[in-house]
Parts: structure tokens; sequence; C-alpha cells
């Protein structure tokens, strides 16, 4: 070996510790310093056949002086380019740039170049742009290459990953080479493999998404869960282009969609929903200045094309996931064909949901009831009712449920202080009255609007509470209402009415139930009157036998159908004294308001006669001879219950008026029949 050449060799060894900065450096098979190993190979080649180098190479910035034979013997673009000159410039498109040339450079001077996944991509790219096919010799570049890429790349999952990711720099002729077809195909078998596990090595199953059915959407726990199978992630972590085809490869290939489903939704996860995503792009936009936003919009698009539909959906994805992808795309200005599609899946599956998935603003609940979260809401709620109705408006148990949804959706958003009376109850008619079993929820809504808006006037507080029935509210929340000062005093007066029935209900089952037990009989009942032994009459009879073995006491089948049938005209006549009472409170109601803005209207003089000038008046409802005569403070002002005309304190003239109606009350203790029929009305005494 010359004296040049041995410079040249130990150069070469010092050079290998020396940091790399092109991207196939980084490979952890790359041999030592192509550039210096290409110099010693050109510097031998010069000695052994005696001719200089003549060919000069421009490869972006850097020139390479060869020899012409080596060039021609392996490459049809040279063999082309060198007829018309020795000075050649490769485009700046050329696959992989000047250090794949050196590699390409160092293999035409017969030279072994090491080929590993992080380079095989660029070499088989860059030779099929030189044309080193088996024409120009055997066992040429890209023969080479395409026998690495089926027999080492393909057969491992971590080395085709590597091959997929360099592609991307290599577009489109690794895409016409195939080279990312084979990869994507390659791919999808092995986790399909994974899924099947015909050698059984998994210790535990595949993941899948039944875990979030019936919770809150949450980014963190869906990140938790991706990251239990390393397979998935690193899936998700692969450009979208090629992720959407090794999705359509998966369903290829008969991959079940309730495991091809939660990979789709852990990339959007990553990509679209987290918020370190949404750090990572904006970070982006400041640095380069590209449109981050017009990124994540073509990821989104694409998750849309990728998800499925229908109520097949219903079982593999919560239904949080699509309530996230629609608030990005309100958030990304998306098209309205993806908004509209999301909305339409979202309404099929809304009984799925779980309130605190619907949407809120971001920017708080000063805007709430103009925002287009709100819109979108109604717009889904609208949808889903509309699909779901029947000609008889009878209510299906999914649409019970999405009317549960619904108020407390409304529940959350009533605190806005913009919200009016008027908007507050189109949102509660967004949801048929006949659609809600209980009224609990209603309730609180309409609690929470009254809370935040004190000032509204006493027909409005009645026009909010409209819709409120007091028999489907549960106990607690009964009592609840009756104890509230905000509600309007009607629905007080109601709740206290049933209130007294459920509790005198309760006491006759008791007891009725309490007699059966005991002595068989039912108190009052035609068998107990008229047969001493209804054994002897009634067929269908049913003995059992005590403890002790004697037979007990026989139970009729005609007994039992006949406490049902007392049962149920009960019901009906709770109903129906119900009802007439709410009539008869509603309109005393109405006398009451009509006599209030009387008295605020009429002139108070110093000679004028009292308001309630018969002691005796309040007699007959039961008010202990109670007189409303003439009192006035030290200031001339009618300080009477009912004719105050300031109405300071709304409670006590509550309180007055219940004791009025505390005859309507002895409905709940039996006496329904003297309510049923019509009462007189109310002697109020005309104002002056």
């Amino acid at each position: 070996m010359s004296s040049a050449v041995q410079d040249l060799h130990e150069f070469l060894i010092m050079d290998t510790t020396s940091p790399k900065t092109s991207a196939l450096a980084l490979s952890p098979f790359s041999s030592p310093n192509v550039g210096a190993l290409l110099k010693i190979k050109i510097i031998a080649w010069s000695q052994e056949t005696g001719l200089p180098v003549s060919v000069h190479v421009r490869v972006g910035e850097r020139v390479y002086d060869l020899h012409k034979h080596p060039l021609l013997s392996k490459s049809g673009y040279f063999k082309r380019a060198l007829l018309e000159s020795t000075d050649i410039e490769l485009p700046h498109n050329f696959p992989g740039g000047s250090e794949v040339f050196e590699m390409v450079a160092l293999f035409s001077y017969s030279s072994s170049t090491l080929i590993d996944p992080f380079n095989v991509a660029a070499l088989r790219s860059a030779a099929e742009f030189l044309e080193m096919t088996e024409e120009y010799g055997m066992g040429n570049l890209c023969e080479r290459s395409d026998l690495y890429l089926n027999q080492v790349v393909l057969q491992n999952w971590d080395d085709t990953l590597i091959v997929l990711q360099k592609c991307q720099t290599l577009l489109p002729l690794s895409e016409e080479l195939l080279i990312v077809s084979r990869c994507v195909e390659s791919l999808a078998f092995m986790a399909c493999m994974e899924i099947l596990d015909p050698e059984h090595r998994r210790e535990r199953p595949v993941i899948t998404l039944e875990t979030m059915a019936g919770q809150a959407w949450s980014c963190e726990t869906v990140k938790e869960i991706a990251a239990q199978d390393l397979w998935i992630k690193d899936l998700i972590a692969l450009p979208f282009r090629f992720f959407q085809r090794i999705i359509r490869s998966l369903r290829r290939q008969g991959m079940k969609e309730k495991y091809v489903s939660p990979i789709i939704v852990f990339y959007a996860n990553k990509w679209v929903l987290s918020k370190k995503t949404h750090q990572f792009w904006e970070s982006i936009e400041r640095t380069r200045g590209e449109d981050a936003n017009n990124k994540v919009s073509v990821i989104l698009q694409g998750i849309l094309d990728l998800i499925p539909v229908g109520e097949k959906a219903s079982r593999v994805i919560p239904v949080g996931f699509y309530f996230a992808l629609l608030a990005r795309a309100l958030h990304l200005g998306l098209n309205e064909d993806s908004k509209k599609k999301l909305q339409d899946q979202i309404a099929s599956v809304l009984h799925l949901a779980v309130v605190d998935d619907f949407l809120l603003p971001s920017s708080g609940m000063e805007s709430m009831s103009s925002s287009v979260e709100l819109a979108t809401m109604e717009s889904i709620i609208y949808t889903c009712l509309s699909s779901t109705a029947t000609i008889d408006q009878t209510p299906s148990d999914m649409n019970c449920i999405v009317a549960k949804l619904w108020d407390k959706y409304v529940s959350q958003i009533a605190a806005d202080p913009n919200m009016g009376t008027k908007r507050f109850m189109d949102l509660i008619e967004m949801v048929p009255i006949s659609y809600r079993q209980s009224h609990d929820h209603l309730y609180r809504a309409m609690n929470t609007f009254l809370t935040e808006h004190r000032n509204i006037s006493q027909e409005e507080k009645g026009l909010v509470c409209k819709y409120l029935n007091c028999q489907r509210l549960s106990q607690e929340t009964c009592i609840e209402a009756v104890q509230n000062e905000l509600m309007p005093l009607r629905l007080i007066v109601q709740a206290l009415f049933v209130q007294q029935l459920n509790t005198h209900q309760a006491f006759k089952d008791c007891s009725d139930s309490f007699r059966y037990e005991k002595y068989a009989d039912f108190s009052g009942s035609l068998w107990s009157s008229r047969y001493a032994n209804p054994k002897n009459h009634l067929l269908g009879e049913t003995p059992f036998e005590e403890p002790n073995g004697e037979e007990a006491t026989v139970r009729p089948l005609g007994f039992l159908m006949q406490k049902d049938l007392a049962v149920q005209r009960s019901a009906e006549l709770s109903r129906s004294d119900y009802e007439s009472t709410s009539f008869r409170i509603q309109t005393l109601e109405q006398e009451l308001i009509s006599l209030k803005r009387s008295l605020q209207w009429q002139p108070i003089s110093t000679g004028s006669e009292p308001i309630f000038g018969r002691p005796d008046i309040m007699g007959p409802f039961g008010l202990d001879g109670r007189s409303s005569s003439k009192k006035r403070n030290p200031l001339g002002q009618v300080t009477s219950c009912i004719g105050s005309v300031s109405f300071a304190s709304q409670r006590k003239y509550a309180n007055r008026i219940l004791k009025v109606f505390r005859r309507i009350s002895l409905i709940g203790r039996g006496k329904a029949s003297r309510l049923a029929r019509p009462g007189p009305s109310v002697p109020w005494p005309k104002s002056m």
C-alpha cells in the first residue's frame, strides 16, 4: 500500500468516532465514513489501472471526481450522460442526496456496500434513478436492494417500520417502486398475526374500547390504554398517509372491527385531540410559519373517512369520541358535510352517551346561550328525536334516556346570566314532556335558572315552571321543592298536596299489607263479609301449609283480583283529585294576582276603608276567626298580608294562602268526594 493510501486509511480510522449529521449516518448499522472509503477506492483504482479521474459529478453542493469505466459498467443513466459531457450534475431531487450517491459510487467500484433498514429504501430509489439494473451487470444494486427488502426487512416488524418511515422523503419514487405498498401490507399482516396469536405468545387480551363505555371521554385515559401494546404505539406514530393505508389493509385482510376501530381512536387521540399535540402544532406554526390548523384539519377529515358509522360503530367506539371530534371540528372550521356526518352519527347513538360528553363553549358560561356549541347540541337532539318519533308520540326507552340527558345538560347551562326566559323555555321544549319519566332533573334546571335570575316576575316564574309535574318528582326532590322560596306559589301547593297523597298511600299500602299477611283478609272486602269460609264457594284457591304442617287459611284467586281492582280505583281517584285541585289552585292564584295588581294601582287615602271589611270572611276556610281589619303603620301604609301594596314578604303571603287551602288537603285523608264537586269560589272582597 502506498504512503498516500496509508495516510488516508489512518484518517478513516480517526474519523469513525466523529459525529454524523446525515440521516443515513444515524443508522446503528452504518459502515465507518462512506466518503473516506470512497476516496480510498478511487486512489486504489488509479494506482491499479494507471488511469486518472476523468468524470466530475456534482450532487448538491459537493463535487466528486470519479473514473469513467466504473460508472459506465453499472449505470445506464451515466452511460448516456457521458456521451455528451464528462461534467454531470444530478438533479436536486436525486434520492438521498450526496450521502446516498457516495454509497452508490462505492458500489460502482465493486466494493461491498453495507445495506441496512435505514438506507435500503434510499439505495433502491437511487439505483432506480441511475438505472442500475441487471441489464448492466449481474447482481446490480436494484436486485440486491430488492432481495434485502423481501428476505430481511419485510420479515421483521421493526425493520419494516424503519423503512416505511424513511420512505417519506423518497416520495413519489418509493411509491412507484412499491416499497411503501410492500411495507404496508407486511405491517398489516403481522398485526393480524398479533391479534390471532397462533403461537399463544400474548399474556393478556388485545386492547378494545369496551372499558370506555358509559364513561366521559378522557384523552389521558385513552393514552394509557394505547400504551399497553407496543405494536399499537408503533402504528399511531406513523404519518397519516401511511396509517390510513394500513387501516384499510387491516380491514381487507379480515381483521375484526372491534380491533381496528380502537387503533383509529388512538391515532386521533394522539394527533387531533391531545392537548400536548395542540401545543406541538402551535409551536410549528410559530417557528416555521406553517398553517398548523390546516394540517390538523386534513388529519381530522381523514379520520372521519376511516371511522365506521351506524349501529355497528356504537359497539366499538365510545360516543364521547365522536363528541370530542365534533368539538375539534367546530374549532377548526371543518366543512359542513363533515360536521353533519358527525352530528348524525352522534344522534344515532346519543342514548349511549353521558352528559359530561356534551358540548360546552371553551370561553366560559357567559356566551353559552348564543354559542355555536349549544346550537349544535340542539340540532343533534332534534335529529335524534325526529328519527325515533312515533305517530302516537309514545316514548321509547331510548327517548326517555335522551330526555334525561338533555335535562341534565340544561341544568349545566341554565346558570348563564345572558339567557332569557324565552330562550330557556325553548330549550325545555326541545324534548316533549311525555318523554320525561322523572321530573327531578327538570326541576334542577328550573331551580338553577331561577337562582341566577331572581329578579324575574311572578308571571315569568309561572311560565318557567309550567311543565313541572310534582307527581313525577322523587320524594326528596318534592320536599326540596316545598321548601324552595324561588318556586311559584302554585307549584309549592301542588308539591305539598302530592307529598300528602304519597304519605297517605304509603300508610294505606302498609296497613293493607299487614292485614293481608296477618289475617289473609282484605278489610271491607266482599269475601270477608259474605263468606265465612271462602274455600267452599270459590274455585282456584291455593292452600299452603304453615311450618307445623297444618293447612293455613286459603288465599282465593278472586281476593287478589279484588285487591288489584281496589288499588287501581284508588289511583284513579287520586289522579282525578289532583287534577281538580290543581285547576282550583291555579284559578285562585290568578284571582290573587288580579287583586294584587288592583291594589298596587289603587291610591291610598287616609280616609279609606279597610280592605277586608268583614271580620268573618275567613271563617269558613279555617282561619280561626281571624279578621283582616284595617291596620296601618305610622306612615299610613296598608300592612295586611294580601292587601299590602309593597308585597315585601312573598313567603308570608304564601303561608297565608296555604292556610286558606287547608280544606283542600283533606283529599289526602280520604275525603276526595267532597273536593270532587265544584266548590264555591273564594269570596274575596272587592277592591276599593
